[in-house]
């Protein structure tokens, strides 16, 4: 701290000096702008050589330094007493460093991108000792913590909270093993105290909740169900050595008088991650047009597009990287990458290879229905039977669903006369019924997934009009898009309703057990008999909802037959789902998320599998990041988007601080899952064989800073018999390797193959 004060009063008092002439605060600025300039010029580009760095506004850096970067070991003062010493690429902290606040606080380990980011040990400044995995800033993985009080955690993070396994011990003694969620005691786990009581059973919400047993040192014993709400609780107290229970004892004791000490720590809050720090850099503008001032340049080489604050040629940068995982790649929009066309421009990964085209606006999917539309009756008859089955009341649902609720024969006829009747209101349209399938289990599936039935409604039942893509799929069905985009809507074939009535029990299952599943989450499944035909629909998540602008759209299975999009390249727009052989890219992951992805794909499989479901897909979406050139979207503000003329439609589009912000926000980790908002890399391939030898190009070493989408769609295609007739009228053609036909087996292992060759870990 000593000798950070005398360089900070050393760099102040020079600045003033050079400030403090007839010249006045521009030529000092101007002049310290030239001898930066001077000692640049005596070096090569790309040459790395040790340099001393007074910067005007007060920090200093001292170590190796390349093309106006810090690169190498080095070390950076800020004016307001943060440090960092250790190693540097192009500006950002990049491998084992120490970074120290003025608090006291400590971190010692990896840094990636500016992040705290891989195995690391963090000091607070109460004296709190964490030692382990680090993901952007947040603990995410396995570590200890030693806790300021004296109390002690081992165990699983997730976040920046403990998550998953492991054991906490109170400085008093009591300890507790078990699992954990958000930060909070939850599942199943065993709570011991120093007096020789023991409660072994389930959690929540850091007290125990649902069976559990409470066990005295003398023997005696509670079994039952807890609740912290004594009108919840029952069960049976056995006193020691009878086998003979009564009701006397109070549980709520445990409550009010074991619990009351049990107080698990609050994590410690740091005013600033090593992550949003600003680096003074300074740009040469020699070399420029004359008149024209050379864009100031951010840490990483891109151009900057948060604020500048103006000090001559020298800027304050966040120290930020575009995204957690660019492991060196400096992504710069390419310069004439506009191909001629205004609503395109090029983006270049590493500065090499041809641009990507990215689309700066973006036509809004689908046709609004409106009166005169073909299916507005249908609209409005499906919009009054969702407000009817949602709005109906019923008693709250209960995650524990009897057998009967699965029932295919569980459906419920209800007529919609246009004057009314006793359960539905009166409307303009002609007389219709409507069906609803296992209305139980699929109230059930809202709630698991978290969907108000207030937003739902609302969503598709609003005052606005559903909007149905411009044609159907392969598959002849129909789909619309609520105004929201939350939520889509598919007209099925009966057989397809089948086969989900009869996979219903396993899938309710299985989205129950594993919150990441990758499966499309189905909300409702209905029927409109309108005129005498049967129109069944199921109500599904829109896997590219987000405020992020979709350029790229995947949908991958595995096979060869048919998979390359047959527009051509001038055609293909950010509305183009491309195919299989159509992909030039390797979707690389974080470390955790990958192991995560590869667990969830194989688990979805094994469903799939089980139920004899083949023919599906993942679909992927992807959003560059780097997306806008000069004309950079401010924050809070929106895409242009072409809609025939209409300027009320809009996508919104995160500006580039806003994407930085919210990777930096802890609090954005709350969009981030399994498939969804994910921040990730894209590497450019390479096919150099056959693509019916090799679906994964060869990598070029090219990379994108992407946000990612993917899900599995398509699961309701089971093996009949039509399926394997067209897989044996093929093969006789084609390798029957190649086509999309196959038994769910051999399905499934080609699929997961695939999926684990184009995805991969960010090393």
């Amino acid at each position: 701290m000593k000798a950070w004060e005398a360089t900070v009063r050393k760099t102040q008092a020079a600045a003033k000096k050079r400030a403090n002439t007839i010249f006045g605060t521009s030529y000092a600025v101007e002049n310290v702008d030239e001898e930066i300039e001077d000692q640049e010029e005596e070096h090569a580009s790309g040459e790395v050589y040790q340099a001393e760095r007074f910067l005007p506004n007060g920090d200093y850096y001292t170590g190796f330094w390349a093309d106006n970067f810090p690169h190498g070991q080095g070390k950076y003062w800020w004016t307001d007493g943060c440090m960092y010493v250790g190693e540097w690429f192009r500006g950002r902290t990049m491998g084992r460093g120490v970074f120290s606040w003025p608090s006291g606080a400590i971190y010692e380990g990896t840094f990636k991108s500016g992040f705290m980011d891989g195995e690391g040990t963090f000091t607070g400044a109460n004296g709190g000792v964490y030692k382990g995995a680090w993901v952007m800033n947040l603990k995410h993985g396995y570590g200890t913590k030693e806790y300021a009080n004296g109390d002690s955690y081992e165990g699983e993070w997730s976040r920046g909270s403990q998550e998953g396994e492991g054991k906490y011990q109170w400085k008093n003694g009591n300890s507790y093993v078990g699992e954990w969620k958000n930060g909070k005691i939850c599942g199943k786990g065993k709570m011991v105290w120093t007096n020789g009581n023991v409660y072994d059973g389930n959690w929540e919400d850091g007290l125990p909740k649902g069976p559990g047993t409470f066990k005295w040192a003398d023997g005696s014993f509670y079994v039952g169900n807890w609740s912290s709400d004594p009108a919840e609780q029952n069960g049976t107290y056995y006193p020691s050595g009878s086998v003979e229970g009564n009701l006397e004892w109070d549980p709520q004791e445990v409550f009010t008088n074991d619990l009351k000490d049990c107080k698990v720590c609050a994590t410690e809050k740091v005013p600033i991650w090593p992550s949003q720090k600003k680096l003074a850099v300074w740009r040469s503008t020699k070399g420029s047009d004359a008149g024209v001032r050379q864009r100031r340049m951010s840490v990483d080489g891109r151009l900057d597009a948060g604020i500048d604050k103006d000090m001559g040629g020298m800027r304050l940068s966040d120290g930020a990287a575009p995204s957690p995982w660019t492991a060196g790649a400096v992504d710069r929009i390419g310069s004439g990458g506009t191909n001629g066309d205004d609503n395109y421009v090029g983006l270049s990964g590493d500065g090499r290879g041809t641009p990507i085209r990215i689309p700066k606006v973006v036509k809004r999917q689908g046709e609004t229905i409106s009166k005169g539309h073909r299916n507005y009756e249908l609209m409005l008859n499906l919009q009054l039977g969702i407000r009817h089955s949602v709005g109906r009341p019923g008693p709250p649902p209960s995650l524990d669903l009897k057998p009967s609720a699965f029932d295919p024969k569980e459906k419920f006829w209800t007529k919609f006369p246009p004057e009314g009747s006793k359960y539905t209101p009166p409307h303009n349209s002609c007389e219709f019924k409507w069906k609803d399938y296992c209305p139980k289990v699929f109230r059930t599936l809202r709630m698991l997934f978290k969907v108000d039935p207030a937003d739902y409604m609302l969503s598709i039942c609003g005052n606005d009009a559903l909007r149905e893509l411009s044609s159907p799929g392969k598959s002849g069905s129909f789909f619309y898009l609520t105004n929201d985009d939350r939520y889509m809507i598919k007209t099925m074939k009966k057989a397809e309703v089948k086969v989900l009535l009869r996979m219903l029990n396993a899938y309710y299952n299985h989205v129950r057990a594993f919150e990441n599943t990758l499966v499309t989450k189905y909300y409702g499944l209905h029927c409109v008999k309108l005129n005498g035909q049967k129109v069944r629909f199921i109500i599904m998540g829109n896997l590219f909802c987000s405020e992020y602008t979709i350029h790229r759209r995947y949908d991958l299975k595995g096979s060869t037959f048919g998979r390359l999009t047959d527009k051509p390249e001038t055609e293909i727009d950010a509305n183009t789902t491309l195919k299989d052989l159509d992909l030039n890219f390797i979707f690389r992951l974080q470390k955790t998320w990958f192991q995560e992805f590869r667990r969830q794909v194989d688990r979805d499989c094994e469903l799939l599998e089980q139920e004899r479901i083949m023919d599906y897909s993942l679909l992927v979406g992807l959003h560059f990041t780097e997306s806008t050139h000069d004309d950079v979207t401010p924050s809070g503000a929106q895409t242009p988007v072409d809609n025939g003329g209409s300027e009320t439609d809009s996508i919104p589009r995160l500006s580039r601080a806003d994407v930085d912000q919210l990777l930096l926000d802890p609090a954005g980790w709350a969009s981030i899952r399994l498939g969804i908002n994910m921040p990730a890399r894209v590497e450019r391939t390479e096919r150099k064989e056959d693509p019916e030898l090799a679906l994964v190009g060869e990598p070029t070493g090219e990379y994108y800073d992407v946000i990612m989408f993917f899900g599995i769609i398509d699961i309701l295609q089971d093996y009949d018999i039509t399926k394997k007739l067209e897989h044996a009228y093929k093969s006789i053609q084609y390798d029957p390797n190649s086509i999309s036909a196959v038994d769910p087996k051999q399905y499934s292992r080609r699929f997961r193959d695939y999926i684990f060759k184009a995805f991969a870990e960010d090393t």
